[in-house]
């Protein structure tokens, strides 16, 4: 059986694989014929994949994180590989798997995750950030257990958020030892909660995000994140016009920057711009690690990866 990081073009293959992601469509031809745009993979990546040809009986019988075993042969489209599926049918009770098998997990147990991000958590000096972040955290907690940071961009894996989390957190105790100016409860706090309500953005399944939320589509990790703050300053009888309140919004609302990125305000506080270019940092880091650890290590050039400008990564062979 063939792994997805494996593949290469022209490489006709068979093997188990998740469904990720199903959309049907239709050809432009006449007349119009349904067909399936996929994303299949395993715990070592994905790839596009077109299934042409769809009868009625297959719309009935495969769906998103569906297991199934495939026959496949891989090509470029537009300089980038894609899967012709030639057979395809869903994996039974007789071929012994599960569909953790199939999910990529953080290289860290979630378990451990998220005692590290409660220990943190409970090291804020400061009395009312460290209720103001706890209520937040207790609103998510158990979803820090399985969910992704994002669902293709960074950290897409199950826990990758925990593990996201607990990485900046890392940054974070480094840069506030070298900058001692910084408010360390501010940056702990801000990396804690910058990203606190993607598990209420997203709809997500062992780290798999199958769809976006309605309150996700409608106003976003940032604002929600936003509103938690207020949330929780009311039940823990916090000053809703403190500064310590204020930072904290402050905080979520400018960790992307820009407009552009969904801030509404760039950075204007120190722990701010810190709180960015950590979060920044990590990201972009991840981006590299996972294009790395996803290309065949006969391949010099990794893909484009979007998040660093469609760039791509080259892979050194040094002596």
């Amino acid at each position: 059986m063939s792994e997805i990081k494996s593949l290469s073009p022209q490489d006709e293959f068979t093997g188990y694989y998740l469904l990720k992601e199903l959309e049907v469509k239709q050809t432009n031809g006449t007349p119009p014929k349904d067909y399936f745009d996929l994303v299949i993979g395993d715990a070592t990546g994905q790839l596009p994949a077109k299934y042409w040809d769809v009868s009625a009986a297959d719309k009935e019988t495969f769906f998103p994180m569906t297991l199934v075993k495939l026959k496949g042969l891989v090509h470029l489209y537009r300089e980038k590989p894609q899967v012709k599926v030639l057979k395809l049918r869903p994996v039974t009770s007789e071929d012994g798997l599960s569909l953790s098998d199939f999910v990529r997990t953080a290289p860290i147990r979630p378990v451990d995750l998220v005692h590290t991000i409660k220990q943190v958590m409970n090291s804020i000096e400061d009395a009312q950030i460290r209720a103001l972040v706890a209520y937040c955290v207790g609103k998510v907690e158990e979803k820090l257990m399985h969910y992704p940071a994002a669902k293709t961009h960074h950290h897409a894996y199950c826990a990758g958020l925990a593990y996201h989390i607990v990485r900046m957190l890392e940054l974070g105790e480094f840069v506030c030892k070298q900058r001692p100016f910084l408010n360390a409860d501010l940056i702990k706090a801000g990396i804690i909660l910058h990203d606190i309500a993607k598990p209420e953005e997203m709809e997500a399944q062992l780290g798999v995000v199958t769809e976006y939320s309605v309150q996700g589509k409608l106003l976003g990790h940032i604002s929600m994140a936003s509103n938690w703050i207020t949330e929780a300053a009311i039940r823990c009888d916090v000053d809703l016009q403190s500064e310590k309140v204020l930072a904290l919004h402050h905080l979520v609302l400018s960790h992307h920057n820009t407009l552009e990125w969904g801030s509404p305000v760039q950075p204007q506080l120190p722990e701010a711009v810190a709180l960015h270019h950590i979060d920044s940092l990590d990201a972009k880091l991840q981006m590299v690690e996972d294009a790395l650890d996803t290309t065949p290590e006969t391949e010099r050039w990794t893909p484009v990866i979007r998040g660093l400008d469609s760039k791509q990564i080259y892979r050194l062979k040094l002596e």
